[in-house]
């Protein structure tokens, strides 16, 4: 990733980051899944006086996260939460990482079974922007998708419709759905108009 993705990336996740917190309460044990360097964690500890803990597969961003002073495990979520129990946790957050796991249904039910709630965050690749790249013939690349075909992580994009569905077909009820495009709120045709989709879910009774 050239300097230009990870800015654009960062200034993304600023916004998504601050959103997130408002579905946050004071001091609730929480879960990071793709921590990376443990910014999320620190500015909720600061700021909810979270018990944050994180997980991180990359070296790099792991090690960046111990020197910042957060409870780290290194493990790739490929291969599960095995090692939390069910219900350990208030909160599990996986943020703009969906889009680039192989097993997203195996993840998102870990999430749920380890934590009371689960917060997911997605880039919308239903953005009409994102539509208009793929009408003239090329994979988009956008603030939200700083990537080119080439060089992208990111294996399962989806659109917001999509994920509803999902949600739908595996007995997972959203609590609250947010739909931003930077920084604004978006409410009418989100789908079209949303450059990140922003989920707070629980498991169906």
């Amino acid at each position: 990733m050239n300097s230009q993705q990870m800015l654009a990336l960062q200034s993304q996740s600023r916004a998504d980051f601050d959103l997130i917190a408002k579905w946050i309460k004071p001091g609730a044990k929480v879960l990071d899944l793709g921590c990376g360097d443990g910014t999320l964690l620190t500015q909720l500890t600061k700021s909810h006086q979270i018990r944050g803990y994180g997980v991180e597969k990359d070296d790099a961003s792991w090690l960046k996260a111990l020197e910042n002073g957060v409870d780290v495990i290194q493990n790739n979520l490929e291969e599960g939460l095995s090692g939390f129990e069910a219900q350990s946790f208030d909160v599990v957050i996986l943020s703009q990482t969906l889009q680039a796991v192989l097993r997203t249904e195996a993840i998102v039910h870990e999430m749920l079974r380890v934590g009371r709630e689960a917060i997911v965050t997605f880039p919308n690749f239903g953005y009409w922007r994102h539509r208009i790249q793929l009408i003239a013939g090329q994979m988009p690349v956008s603030k939200s998708l700083p990537y080119h075909w080439y060089d992208t992580p990111n294996v399962h994009l989806c659109t917001i419709k999509d994920f509803d569905e999902f949600c739908a077909n595996h007995r997972i009820r959203v609590m609250q759905r947010l739909v931003i495009n930077a920084k604004r709120e978006i409410h009418l045709l989100p789908n079209l108009r949303g450059s990140l989709a922003m989920y707070r879910l629980c498991a169906q009774e």
